[in-house]
């Protein structure tokens, strides 16, 4: 009106209704998905490792996820004297909260039918990602200030240098991609791809991007703001029950995560053989290959000194993810 231009696209508002179902969808499948993942690590470790994963609570173990959280459950809920007990309980819900709501925006098909095979298509998809993956810094902040416990303040500081350090090189990793697809939306991004996956012209980025996946869902080997060696627990030394699951299930959701934004931003996506509502099937499959490197990497490669970490996120992802970044902007220019 008045000739001014809108406040935001809303090109990809559907009806309300569907809105709601699509997330109970989505909730539903995804809290569905990552008990079984807890299992498969466990068994894929073990198989590594040459021992047995679950083998004993249902038929072949696949029953051991609800053993372990009606264990949690069963706990008793505590905080020390010393916490504080509101900051206490939103700290594990901030972390569970950020992972949750960057799951909106993973594309698992384009429009079929007139419904939009994911939560939303907004044209600033990755910056949303970005912006809704911060929440979890404040979490973790607050989880480990509010404990009330050196051990846990320790792990909270590592929590937010290595989450900061790491976001910094996961963003300009992700800006060669951008620049060749010419949006920010992650569907724009995945039909770009129609050609050619851009792992290939941007394989240093795909690198840059999953090691620091690795740092930012804090796994191994980069997980320090938990090492049980110095600080017994780190941020969520003090929970206990479910509290302490939040903090379990928040990292495998933030896996998904990224391996699902990896999926779509580097190996095509929903992109594959057959018609569109085979869609999912081939998001799912390149998220769960990314799953499985998570995995293979935690039964591999030990954990390194904090030193090595701060060094490898500043000294050496951060110049090279720059680097390729330029590179790119200067080929996508002259062509």
């Amino acid at each position: 009106m008045n000739g001014f231009p809108p406040i935001a696209d809303t090109a990809f508002a559907e009806a309300p209704w569907l809105l709601v179902v699509k997330s109970i969808v989505i909730f539903g499948v995804m809290f569905a998905i990552l008990p079984l993942l807890t299992v498969l690590e466990r068994k894929l470790l073990g198989r590594f490792q040459q021992r047995y994963g679950p083998n004993r609570v249902g038929p072949v173990g696949l029953l051991q996820p609800l053993a372990d959280v009606g264990k949690l459950l069963g706990k008793e809920h505590f905080r020390p004297d010393g916490a504080v007990p509101f900051l206490f309980a939103i700290g594990p819900l901030l972390v569970v909260l950020s992972g949750i709501l960057a799951i909106a925006i993973i594309p698992f098909g384009n429009v079929v039918d007139g419904v939009g095979l994911y939560g939303i298509d907004v044209s600033i998809g990755i910056l949303y990602f970005f912006a809704v993956g911060s929440i979890a810094f404040y979490g973790l902040l607050l989880a480990g200030w509010s404990s009330g416990s050196k051990y846990s303040f320790l792990g909270a500081m590592r929590a937010a240098a290595q989450l900061i350090s790491y976001e910094v090189a996961m963003g300009l990793s992700l800006l060669g991609v951008i620049f060749m697809a010419g949006s920010l939306s992650l569907v724009d991004i995945v039909e770009a791809q129609s050609g050619l996956w851009f792992i290939v012209p941007q394989i240093v980025g795909f690198l840059v991007f999953m090691l620091a996946g690795f740092a930012e869902t804090n796994r191994t080997p980069f997980d320090l703001p938990e090492a049980d060696a110095e600080l017994v627990a780190g941020y969520q030394t003090e929970y206990g029950g479910m509290r302490f699951g939040s903090f379990l299930l928040a990292e495998y959701i933030e896996i998904t995560v990224v391996s699902a934004i990896g999926a779509a931003m580097f190996l095509g996506g929903f992109l594959g053989p057959g018609p569109d509502w085979l869609g999912p099937l081939w998001m799912g499959i390149k998220t769960f290959v990314l799953i499985l490197m998570f995995i293979w990497i935690r039964a591999t490669i030990p954990r390194v000194r904090y030193d090595q970490l701060m060094s490898l996120g500043w000294k050496i992802l951060l110049p090279i993810a720059t680097l390729n970044a330029l590179v790119t902007a200067v080929v996508v220019t002259l062509t």
